[in-house]
């Protein structure tokens, strides 16, 4: 039987488009184009999983037409945009939240003049996950992980999750983390593991390949502003981000 490979597909914003020559304007995709992106996987037959409910596949444990859907940083456009569109098709997500920032702005972007945009507070992610969607870790404050001790890695890493798991009513817990930047490094994979996570996702390139894949470096598919359905497709369904990968994760573990 052939391994099977899994996109996990990776969104920040979900909101009108920002003005032309906006910072960051990439990370925002418009309603409309994620609505056309999720009903085309939808119509192939394929399913959208939280991280939570896309391990067993990622572990071998069950095999479909199925991909993950993640959004970074926890914005309440994730709330009002992207959960309409979900509920719809019945599909799950993973929105990995900077517990020190909840009810707050994008701060960690100021430096890059991006527009500060509300993320989602306490009643607003009770909401999400009531709603059938999950909630992750994404470090106490969107910390560069690969920057800091080994120690500070421990707090962003663990702390983060007992914080979010007193503000959020999750029955699994927090047990899903995103590495901020993609920073990381052999010290904070096992910062990540130590802190009971089960999965962690990268900025790397690729699909996962189930049974193959470490789930505390998983691979995902960016999808940005001016990424169409049929483009999207294309990433999940070939070899097209697979050979794109800028780095592998075994790098991490590199002297």
């Amino acid at each position: 039987m052939s391994l099977q490979t899994i996109p996990i597909l990776m969104y920040h914003q979900i909101d009108a488009e920002p003005p032309k020559g906006s910072p960051m304007r990439g990370l925002v995709v418009s309603p409309k184009t994620f609505s056309r992106q999720m009903t085309a996987l939808k119509l192939l037959g394929y399913q959208g999983k939280s991280m939570g409910d896309l391990l067993p596949y990622l572990n071998g444990e069950k095999r479909g037409k199925v991909f993950g859907i993640t959004f970074d940083d926890g914005y309440e456009n994730n709330l009002r945009c992207a959960l309409p569109v979900l509920k719809r098709h019945g599909f799950s997500s993973t929105c990995y939240v900077v517990a020190n920032q909840v009810g707050k702005t994008n701060s960690w972007d100021l430096e890059r003049g991006v527009v500060q945009v509300p993320l989602m507070n306490a009643l607003q992610l009770q909401a999400w996950v009531d709603a059938g969607q999950e909630i992750g870790s994404h470090t106490l404050n969107h910390a560069n992980l690969d920057t800091l001790t080994e120690t500070e890695q421990a707090i962003e890493i663990g702390q983060s999750k007992t914080q979010l798991e007193a503000l959020v009513q999750q029955k699994s817990g927090v047990q899903h983390f995103c590495y901020p930047y993609g920073g990381l490094n052999k010290t904070a994979v096992q910062s990540v593991k130590s802190a009971g996570y089960l999965t962690a996702t990268t900025t790397v390139r690729g699909r996962a390949v189930q049974g193959q894949s470490d789930d505390l470096l998983l691979p995902r598919v960016l999808v940005s502003r001016t990424t169409t359905w049929m483009q999207l497709l294309f990433k999940c369904l070939s070899r097209y981000e697979d050979k794109r990968a800028v780095n592998h994760p075994s790098d991490v573990y590199a002297p």
